[in-house]
């Protein structure tokens, strides 16, 4: 592995680290149970394994491991979403009171900040930063919608 792909891929990680500081910086604010350090680095963590594909690919491509070697970069993708299903769900909770269940949102903006990494792993920036936006539009803009419907109810 050269110097260029090394820093491409930190940059990548530090990028994607961005866009999911973003997303979790409107989870800190709400005190959520996962925020910004957690939306970091889950999405930069994506982007590391999605980068790190390449790498691992070249670094078997010698003539002893050609053979042995089948790179499915969707394989990657798919560790990446099973892995942060499993800190999702974590965020989950089942309330005693009438069976309220809290913190789906936050396990949905934690598989975001994961896509958004991946996207980011790729160097699909433009569909990161717009997916971004989205993701603040729904977590901020909606919420405030939702609370003047309760309030009308």
């Amino acid at each position: 592995m050269d110097l260029s792909q090394d820093v491409s891929i930190l940059l990548r990680v530090a990028a994607a680290m961005v866009f999911g500081g973003v997303i979790g910086f409107e989870r800190e604010l709400g005190k959520h149970a996962a925020g910004l350090r957690t939306h970091m680095l889950i999405a930069g963590a994506a982007a590391l394994i999605v980068g790190l594909g390449d790498s691992v690919a070249e670094h078997f491509r010698q003539e002893q491991y050609r053979d042995l070697l089948q790179v499915d970069p969707i394989r990657l993708i798919e560790a990446v979403i099973a892995c942060v299903g499993f800190v999702a769900a974590g965020t989950i909770l089942r309330g005693s009171r009438d069976g309220e269940v809290s913190g789906l949102t936050t396990a949905s903006s934690l598989i975001m900040s994961a896509a958004v990494g991946i996207a980011v792993g790729i160097g699909a920036y433009v569909i990161a930063t717009g997916v971004t936006l989205m993701c603040v539009i729904v977590l901020a803009v909606m919420q405030r919608v939702e609370k003047r419907i309760e309030k009308r109810d």
